[in-house]
């Protein structure tokens, strides 16, 4: 029996090992040629504190965010002397618990080894994967529990396993604590019953459903114990607290319900279509066609993995950005994949066709974010704040590596940073990579900048090296045309992606940009 079931499977035991050592190496491609992003700086913070003071291990509450992928990280971020690699890094291995998760559940529920690679493959080199399975981010850990969650739940449906329920719990347990959103899963987890088997007569379907809702009960209560380890935080309210700041209350969907519904789920299709790329959806649809009649069950389930989180979002979400639907796509690449289930020679065809187009846009796309991400394709609302606006991170490790060359020449001189804001990109991108230089002091200054902060003019005058650091669009005209008449010094400027024309479709026509400015501010001010 061994034999033979090495002998089935000897093809994807030689060529899975090497299909996710790619995966994980493509991913480690100039990890770091994006700068850092206002989220990442704030959870790689998040993590450095947390591992250095243990008493503020739920941190991430404070702000009503999760702390797995925190709790993760700050076991690893002292380790490494680049903290955006190492938080990148465990985005990396979530993508490839991903791509194993995908695999699983492909076979699971079609028993074809053949179909599950494929399902893996799209994955794998899909820029909408590839790209935030790079960033240090939560979204690529959801995804992966999520993945987890849905299989785990179908083999509990199918074998009424104890044990599997058990898997579950956790899986569902773990995204809990990841993201908010993970309450799609437990809402999805019951659409597993359609994959079990059910006997028509009344006794044995009344068993049977007993079982079920016994396993699912299981289930829920190991996973929301798990939710509640965070009630050891002392921020534990600010999960729901903070709800309304990024939802409609649900009233919203029979009081305005048009709006931001259409708008949302169009640009949901937009980046699929633009990061998918588009023949996905092509090879999604076909798939749903014709594979409805036999296997309509796990249709309907990979749909409504996709649909239903898609749907609540759009008619619900305040912001609505491409990472807030990674945890979706892995269904529909599954259903993708199953379009080549099909027996009708047209259709085996036409999905050949689509799969390398699939194939060289997906690796152009992915060649440009390793070697020039301002050249990527991507859409509109993911360019403006990974490259064009506050939230990038353009010229933060270059200031930073200043910094340290200044302090190593003098290692006792004080040094004091003024950054725009008080959180996010700025000040926290600085502190990440200052984290372990003394004498060297990063505070924030506040926004809409007509004259030198008070703070730091302060500074300057107790004879302490004084910078700033702040993007244009923080500076009023007025001020920033006469920088050094205020007594500061332009060390250096960092330009930031090209901002689109106005009426910018997806030409090559750019306007105005943003400039990072590193200043310092000299004794002479007043």
């Amino acid at each position: 029996m061994i034999n033979k079931l090495l002998s089935e499977w000897k093809g994807i035991v030689i060529f899975a090992p090497v299909l996710l050592f790619v995966a994980a190496a493509i991913r480690l491609i100039n990890l770091t040629i994006l700068p850092v992003f206002a989220d990442e700086a704030i959870y790689i913070r998040w993590s450095q504190v947390m591992a250095n003071e243990p008493t503020l291990r739920f941190l991430p509450l404070s702000d009503g965010k999760q702390p797995l992928f925190m709790w993760i990280l700050m076991f690893l971020v002292e380790r490494f002397s680049d903290p955006l690699f190492i938080g990148r890094l465990v985005s990396v291995f979530a993508g490839v618990a991903t791509i194993v998760g995908i695999f699983c559940l492909t076979f699971y529920l079609f028993k074809n080894k053949y179909i599950s690679l494929l399902a893996s493959v799209f994955w794998m080199f899909s820029p909408y994967a590839f790209f935030f399975d790079r960033m240090a981010l939560v979204d690529s850990l959801l995804a992966s529990f999520g993945i987890w969650t849905a299989f785990f739940a179908v083999v509990t449906a199918k074998t009424k396993r104890l044990d599997m329920a058990l898997l579950t719990g956790f899986a569902l347990g773990f995204a809990s604590l990841t993201k908010s959103p993970a309450i799609f899963f437990a809402l999805l987890v019951p659409t597993s019953w359609l994959l079990a088997e059910w006997r028509l007569n009344r006794k044995d379907f009344v068993v049977q459903g007993g079982k079920l809702v016994a396993l699912i009960v299981v289930t829920y209560t190991l996973a929301l114990g798990m939710y509640n380890i965070q009630r050891l935080g002392p921020n534990f309210h600010m999960l729901t607290s903070r709800t309304y700041d990024y939802v409609f209350p649900v009233s919203h969907a029979w009081t305005n319900p048009k709006d931001p519904l259409f708008a949302h789920f169009d640009r949901a299709i937009e980046w699929l279509r633009l990061m998918g790329p588009w023949p996905i959806l092509v090879l999604a649809a076909i798939g749903f066609v014709v594979n409805f009649k036999k296997y309509w069950k796990q249709v309907v389930f990979l749909f409504a993995w996709w649909f239903v989180p898609t749907i609540i979002q759009a008619e619900l979400a305040k912001v609505f950005t491409a990472r807030y639907e990674l945890f979706t796509i892995p269904f529909i690449f599954v259903l993708a994949a199953s379009a080549f289930l099909t027996k009708n020679k047209l259709f085996k065809q036409a999905c050949s066709v689509f799969f390398i187009l699939w194939f060289i846009l997906s690796v152009r796309f992915d060649y440009l974010l390793l070697t020039d991400p301002h050249k990527a394709p991507l859409p509109r609302s993911e360019r403006s704040g990974y490259l064009e606006e506050w939230t990038s991170g353009i010229g933060i490790k270059e200031v930073a590596d200043y910094i340290k060359n200044e302090h190593s020449k003098n290692p006792n001189e004080k040094i004091v940073i003024g950054t725009e804001g008080y959180f996010g990109t700025l000040p926290d991108g600085l502190q990440i990579y200052l984290q372990n230089v003394p004498n060297v002091t990063v505070i924030g200054v506040g926004l809409g900048f007509g004259e030198v902060p008070k703070p730091l003019l302060d500074s300057v005058k107790t004879g302490t090296k004084t910078y700033f650091v702040a993007n244009s669009s923080r500076i009023n005209d007025k001020f920033e045309s006469s920088l050094e008449l205020n007594g500061l010094k332009i060390i250096k400027t960092f330009k930031k992606g090209d901002r689109p024309l106005e009426g910018y479709k997806e030409t090559v026509q750019f306007g105005p940009y943003d400039t990072f400015y590193f200043l310092e501010v000299l004794p002479t001010s007043n």
